[in-house]
């Protein structure tokens, strides 16, 4: 992906991201319950990103044991949510590529083939994680 379309995407992403946790802090003061996940929806089961968002609502009350019950991968999300948009403007204002270039490391990095490996299985075990407690 070229730099200007990753930019572009991560901007729309967070654009995206950052609506979605808004909404979300809305409806939980309105107490109503939505999700917009499509497996959740069509097969009855959490997928692994499921409380995603719930555990960075949880994140922005101060409830980081919460928070991590919920989906220890919101922590991640929550990181890149707070970090990547200073990285960007960073990027954008000074005429620079770091972004762009830690984007392809870590490209490169999840083409071996033990990282890969290793990153799939926590991502099952967070899915099986999320499928136990029955989110």
């Amino acid at each position: 992906m070229k730099r200007n379309r990753l930019y572009f995407v991560l901007f729309l992403a967070l654009l995206a991201g950052y609506s979605y946790v808004l909404l979300e802090i809305n409806m939980r003061v309105l107490h109503h319950s939505f999700t917009p996940c499509i497996f959740k929806n069509m097969t009855g089961i959490a997928c692994p990103s499921c409380g995603v968002t719930r555990s960075i609502v949880l994140l922005t009350s101060g409830n980081l044991t919460s928070a991590v019950l919920m989906n220890p991968l919101g922590l991640i999300v929550a990181a890149a949510m707070l970090i990547i948009p200073f990285w960007l403007l960073y990027d954008v204002a000074f005429k620079k590529d770091t972004l762009y270039f830690a984007y392809k490391r870590t490209e490169q990095a999840l083409r071996i083939k033990w990282v890969a490996i290793s990153l799939t299985i926590v991502v099952l075990m967070n899915w099986t994680w999320n499928i136990y407690k029955g989110l």
